[in-house]
């Protein structure tokens, strides 16, 4: 049986838990593939809204195991303060229910150092959550990092953080004038928090094989999304790890012949936090409306995001590199008021005109967006149920993105509840 994932298509922040969430019911398991405490899913289920940062946002629906694959970095601290979070809110976090990759890699103290001091003292900000993500990842593929299952073995524990300090002590004593760290004290502050994680600690990928042997049924949540990809977004301006379907296979440990439908979740506008390109960005009244309607502000860290017309162009791209299969577009209820609503469908760049990504550019910096516009509505839909419920003019723009991409578009968010969901096969 093939597994299904959901995909964020944009620069993040589309509503991916919201689905999965949704979805969860239909499946027995739930697998988070990439990223780590730097992304935020906000659901909201009858009127109680949950923030989850690195469990899966199926955690939310009963019965269902939720695990964390070996391509997530995760701070132990952080993730036992979501899972104190959930239980007082009445979700039950157990063995049963959750499980973390051996092989997971361990977001340690001397990471998150680095990621404030990087970017503190950079003139150059690439607008990282200071979470330590990136120096994780770095340490991962320099064979000095720390993973879930080193960390049972006071000895080889310390083994493993003394060489990946050899080098930061250095940085951070001569290049940022800050202290260094001193190996016992990083492991006698991190090892309680491993201690209370160790009962979730698993084999995601022989769980997973054994799953399809067995005929459940897996989805894989993405976190991030499509543009923000270390090979194939906006870079630098990007994460540390692949957000799109290529790396669930590595991430999640499953192989790539078993991934079956991609949903990927499209804003019905585009947002991006921190720095980069953003070709259709709206620094005006109408970008600071859909910024205050859409309470457009990161879960992770709270900042503003930019907001600007849906990139047909960037979605094009994310068909392109994700194997799309359906599309489900969230916040349309956003943009009800708005007497124009546009979308962008092609680029122009030094007179040429583009409907893909021009990837020969250094930057998109003088990108011009082409936009076809379309006539807004003034009608609250976030009550609607069917599609024939939507005004004309709603229609209108939901079939031309489909019409625009070629992908039809499966799921339709009217609002941020769990049930202001309308499906649709357009």
């Amino acid at each position: 049986m093939q597994a299904s994932v959901v995909i964020g298509a944009q620069w993040g922040d589309e509503g991916k838990g919201k689905l999965v969430d949704s979805l969860a019911k239909e499946f027995d398991i739930i697998v988070r593939f990439n990223g780590g405490n730097n992304a935020g899913h906000t659901i909201h289920v009858n009127s109680i809204k949950y923030v989850l940062h690195t469990i899966p946002s199926g955690i939310l629906c009963e019965g269902k195991r939720c695990l964390i694959g070996n391509g997530v970095v995760f701070n132990p601290i952080t993730l036992c303060e979501e899972i104190d979070t959930l239980q007082k809110q009445g979700i039950s976090i157990t063995k049963e229910n959750f499980g973390i990759s051996y092989n997971a890699h361990v977001i340690m103290p001397y990471h998150i150092k680095l990621d404030i001091l990087r970017e503190s003292q950079s003139a150059n900000k690439i607008g990282t959550t200071k979470r330590g993500i990136g120096p994780c990842y770095e340490d991962k593929v320099a064979r000095i990092g720390i993973r879930a299952c080193d960390l049972g073995n006071e000895v080889y524990a310390k083994e493993r953080i003394e060489n990946a300090l050899k080098e930061k002590n250095i940085l951070f004593t001569t290049l940022y004038s800050d202290q260094a760290f001193v190996v016992d004290d990083v492991y006698d502050y991190i090892a309680p928090f491993m201690k209370r994680l160790e009962p979730f600690l698993c084999s995601v990928s022989d769980e997973l094989a054994n799953a399809q042997k067995e005929g459940k049924k897996i989805l894989f949540e993405g976190a991030q999304g499509t543009g923000l990809d270390i090979d194939y977004g906006t870079y630098p301006f990007v994460t540390s790890s692949s957000t799109v379907t290529g790396g669930i296979a590595t991430g999640g440990g499953i192989a790539p012949s078993a991934i079956g439908n991609v949903i990927a979740i499209v804003k019905a506008y585009t947002t991006r936090v921190g720095g980069g390109p953003f070709p259709t960005e709206l620094l005006d009244d109408i970008g600071e409306f859909i910024q205050k309607k859409g309470q457009e502000f990161g879960s992770t860290t709270g900042r503003n995001r930019r907001c600007g017309w849906l990139d047909g162009v960037m979605l094009k791209e994310a068909v392109q590199l994700n194997g799309i299969t359906h599309i489900a577009l969230t916040k349309l209820d956003v943009l009800s008021s708005l007497p124009v609503i546009k979308l962008c469908v092609g680029y122009k760049v030094n007179g040429s005109e583009y409907t893909l990504s021009p990837h020969t550019l250094p930057s998109f910096d003088k990108v011009t967006p082409i936009y076809e516009e379309f006539p807004g509505w003034t009608e609250d839909i976030s009550s609607c149920k069917r599609y024939e419920d939507l005004p004309i003019n709603a229609r209108n723009f939901v079939n031309r993105i489909s019409e625009f991409v070629n992908i039809p578009i499966l799921y339709i968010s009217v609002g941020p509840d769990r049930e202001q969901t309308i499906q649709h096969v357009s």
